[in-house]
C-alpha cells in the first residue's frame, strides 16, 4: 500500500497539503466506484481519450492511474462508463472534432444511468469554449483545464457528491504537484515532463495562453522519477516541455539544460534519453556539447523551423533569422555528425509572399529533414496573427502547401536512404500492424524499423541489419 494512503481516515477533514490531499478524495472516490459498481453489479469502467500532443499524453497516463486507483477498470469508448476527452486546441478544427465525438456520448449516456462525461486539457482554458459546454451540453459532467490534473480526483469526488456539473479551470498557477498515479502506455519507455507552460508566445500559438507561464520541475524531482522508472523497467526516456531548452530558468536555484541532462545520464539502467520540443533561439552552444559527447542522448532533434524567411519569423515573433537558424543547424552536425533533424513549418502565415515561400523551399533543401510536419498556417482566435492583414488565399497556400510536402518527401527518403546496408542498434516497440511475425523498433535517430520478430521482443535492444529503404522506414533483419 502507497504510504501516503496508509494512514487516511475518510471521517477526518481532508488535508490542505499535497500530495496527500489528493491521496485523500482517491479513497473517498474509491468508495463511490465501490458502491456504484455493487449497484450495477460489474465493475466500472473508463476511457480515457487523447487529442494532440506528447505532453497531452503524458497527462492521459496520469488521469488513466487515477481512474484505475479508484476502480475503475479500463474500457472502449463505446462501453465506458467514464468517458473523458483530454483536448488540444492549436487548430481550430480539433475543436470541432470535440464537439462532434461529444454529440455522438450524449445517446449513449441516456442509456446508461452510471455513465460519466469529464473534459480537460488546453481547449478548455479557452472561456468561450467553457461556456458553449456550460449552456449547450449540459450532459457534461466534469470540466477542467491543464493547470489542476492533479486535482483529478477530487474533482470526481466533487462530481458524485454534488450531482452537478463541475467546472473548475484555473488562469494560471505556479504548483507543481509531484508523486501521484500513472498509468504508462509502455512498459519500457516513459515521458517525463520537465516543465510545464511557455513564455514564448509566437504571434500564431495559443500554447502560452493555456498552458500558462514556464515553471520547471525541480531536478532532484525528475531524476527520482527517472530512477523509480528504470527501477520499473523502464530503458528510454523522452522529455517533455514546450521548451526544453530554457529549462530551470526560473528555478530557485538556475539549472541550465545541458546540466539536467548531464545529471540524466548518470542514472544507471537507463539506455536512451529524448528530449522535445528544442526551441532555435534557446539552443544553447553548452548543449550542443553535451549532445556531442552523450552515450545516451539519441541521434535525434527536433527543431521546429516554421518558416525560411527571415521576414515572415519577425512575424511569427520566432527571435531568429533565417541565417541564424542555418549557422545552427552546421554547429549541431559538426558536434553530431550523424543526427536526424526534424521540424515543423507552417505555411501560409499572413503575408507571406511567393518569396517568402521560396525561403522555406530552400532552407528545406538546405538542411535536408529527416522529416518534417507541414502545416497549413490555422487561425487561432485569441492569437497576434488572428488580426492581421494579408490572410493568404486558400487556393494559394494549397498549391504552397503541396510543393513544400513534395520537397520534404523526395529529400527525407534519399536521407533516410543513407543508412541501408548497416547494423543499427533497434529498441523494439511492439508487433508490426500489418504482419504479426514482424516487429516494429526505431533506432535512436528516431527512424522505423520493421524486422522478423515476436512479441517476447518488445523492451529489447537488438541489432539489425537495415536491409531495404522504404522511404521513411527500414525493412531488416536481425543480426
Amino acid at each position: 500500500m502507497n504510504t501516503i494512503t496508509s494512514g487516511i481516515n475518510l471521517s477526518d477533514p481532508a488535508p490542505h497539503k499535497e500530495p496527500e490531499r489528493q491521496y485523500y478524495f482517491i479513497e473517498k472516490a474509491k468508495e463511490y466506484v465501490r458502491k456504484e459498481a455493487e449497484e450495477a453489479g460489474r465493475p466500472m469502467t473508463f476511457c480515457v481519450t487523447t487529442f494532440g500532443c506528447q505532453m497531452n499524453a503524458r497527462d492521459s497516463e496520469k488521469l488513466r492511474g487515477i481512474l484505475l486507483e479508484i476502480g475503475y477498470e479500463e474500457a472502449s469508448e463505446e462501453e465506458a462508463d467514464f468517458v473523458i476527452f483530454n483536448t488540444c486546441t492549436v487548430r481550430e478544427n480539433a475543436n470541432t472534432r470535440v464537439y462532434g465525438r461529444l454529440g455522438q456520448l450524449k445517446s449513449h449516456k441516456k442509456k446508461n444511468p452510471h455513465m460519466k462525461i469529464a473534459l480537460c486539457g488546453c481547449m478548455m482554458q479557452e472561456p468561450e469554449v467553457v461556456e458553449k459546454l456550460r449552456t449547450s451540453y449540459r450532459f457534461v459532467d466534469l470540466i477542467f483545464g491543464t493547470h489542476n490534473i492533479y486535482k483529478f480526483a477530487e474533482l470526481i469526488t466533487a462530481v458524485y457528491e454534488s450531482g452537478r456539473m463541475v467546472i473548475d479551470i484555473w488562469k494560471d498557477t505556479d504548483k507543481i504537484v509531484e508523486d501521484l498515479p500513472n498509468d504508462r502506455k509502455y512498459s519500457f519507455k516513459s515521458g517525463v515532463n520537465i516543465m510545464f507552460g511557455c513564455n514564448n508566445f509566437c504571434s500564431y500559438c495559443i500554447v502560452p495562453y493555456v498552458r500558462g507561464r514556464e515553471r520547471s520541475r525541480k531536478p532532484e524531482a525528475i531524476v527520482r522519477e527517472i530512477e523509480r522508472l528504470v527501477a520499473d523497467g523502464v530503458t528510454e526516456v523522452m522529455l517533455l516541455g514546450q521548451n526544453v531548452n530554457s529549462y530551470g530558468k526560473n528555478l530557485e536555484e538556475p539549472l541550465s539544460f545541458a546540466e539536467l541532462l548531464q545529471k540524466i545520464e548518470q542514472i544507471e539502467g537507463l539506455h536512451r534519453i529524448r528530449f522535445m520540443t528544442s526551441h532555435p533561439k534557446d539552443l544553447s552552444d553548452e548543449l550542443i556539447e553535451v549532445m556531442g559527447k552523450s552515450k545516451k542522448i539519441c541521434k535525434h532533434l527536433h527543431l521546429p523551423v516554421q518558416s525560411g524567411s527571415s521576414r515572415i519569423l519577425k512575424k511569427m515573433n520566432r527571435h531568429y533569422t533565417k541565417e541564424q537558424y542555418l549557422e545552427l543547424v552546421d554547429k549541431i552536425r559538426a558536434a553530431v555528425p550523424d543526427i536526424s533533424l526534424t521540424t515543423d513549418i507552417i505555411v501560409g502565415f499572413p503575408g507571406e509572399t511567393e518569396e517568402d515561400f521560396l525561403e522555406t523551399l530552400d532552407i528545406v533543401r538546405k538542411v535536408r529533414y529527416d522529416s518534417a510536419f507541414t502545416f497549413i498556417y490555422s487561425k487561432r482566435t485569441g492569437t497576434p496573427a488572428a488580426t492581421m492583414e494579408d490572410q493568404v488565399p486558400e487556393d494559394v497556400v494549397k498549391d504552397r502547401f503541396d510543393r513544400l510536402l513534395k520537397e520534404v518527401q523526395t529529400i527525407a527518403a534519399e536521407v533516410c536512404a543513407v543508412h541501408e546496408g548497416t547494423i543499427q542498434e533497434v529498441l523494439v516497440e511492439s508487433v508490426s500492424d500489418h504482419d504479426d511475425h514482424m516487429v516494429t523498433g526505431r533506432l535512436s535517430n528516431n527512424i522505423l524499423v520493421h524486422f522478423q520478430g515476436d512479441a517476447s521482443m518488445i523492451g529489447d535492444y537488438v541489432n539489425v541489419k537495415l536491409d531495404q529503404c522504404k522511404g521513411f522506414y527500414y525493412i531488416g533483419e536481425q543480426v
